[in-house]
């Protein structure tokens, strides 16, 4: 319904005879400019006036908006991301969304809300052939359990996300020194990636080295491969994106090359 950068109430409204009302919130791109879109709620009184579900497909799976497993305030880089709680208090009947991005958890696709619309779900026969396997189920129950105990920021993505720059930058040196190499630690940005906070930026600190093509190719080849990010004629590395562990594994590379 609608058109690409504004779709607004009045379009849903003009769908005759529905079977349900679909929003899909944009985790991977952003429209700017001369744009508009229905709000929730708006589609939600709709949806039960029509007498239809209102299915809301928040894509990257922030669970609550307010982010309580985190200290202070949301970090500016999650502005503008729904949160499943927030979707489901503010009246969408069915809530769909990742169970990686900035859920954390194994790559899986979660559909929550309404208990009969859940219940008619499961007993589809497609539901036996996409259903998710023991090993990502397992997966993802603990990292629902991670949630629940207040642990949410030791899953991965949050531990690197969250990461402070100076942090970073006192790892930076440490593997520079342990690699013994020239190079400098300069300002850059990391990108939360695959699929969700688009256009969004954490401030952190990158090495970075001269010689991009050819250091680029030596360090893909090194067992482990190393993957580094071309930046105006030179190599960056961001630390932000590599388990501490493995920090010694990056300052072999860098000395074997």
């Amino acid at each position: 319904v609608g058109t690409t950068n504004r779709t607004r109430l009045a379009d849903y409204a003009a769908v005759e005879d529905p079977a349900l009302l679909l929003k899909v919130h944009p985790s991977n791109y952003r429209v700017v400019g001369f744009s508009a879109e229905a709000k929730v709620e708006e589609l939600a009184g709709l949806g039960h006036e029509r007498g239809v579900p209102f299915v809301y497909d928040v894509g990257s799976g922030l669970l609550d908006a307010r982010v309580p497993w985190l200290d202070g305030p949301p970090p500016p880089w999650l502005e503008g991301e729904p949160g499943v709680r927030q979707s489901l208090e503010s009246g969408a009947d069915l809530v769909l969304f990742s169970g990686d991005k900035l859920l954390g958890g194994p790559q899986a696709g979660i559909i929550v809300g309404r208990a009969n619309l859940i219940e008619h779900l499961a007993r589809h026969p497609a539901a036996r052939a996409l259903r998710v396997d023991g090993a990502t189920t397992a997966a993802l129950a603990a990292t629902f359990a991670a949630y629940l105990a207040g642990r949410a920021h030791e899953l991965p993505v949050w531990r690197m996300a969250i990461t402070a720059p100076a942090e970073i930058e006192e790892r930076a040196q440490q593997v520079i020194d342990s690699a013994g190499i020239t190079a400098r630690i300069v300002d850059g940005a990391s990108t939360l990636g695959a699929g969700s906070t688009p256009g969004a930026e954490i401030p952190t600190r990158l090495i970075e080295l001269a010689g991009a093509a050819d250091l680029h190719s030596r360090l893909l080849l090194h067992d482990p491969p190393i993957l580094a990010r071309r930046a105006a004629g030179s190599l960056v590395l961001d630390l932000r994106t590599v388990d501490q562990i493995d920090d010694a594994a990056v300052a072999s590379a860098l000395r074997d090359t």
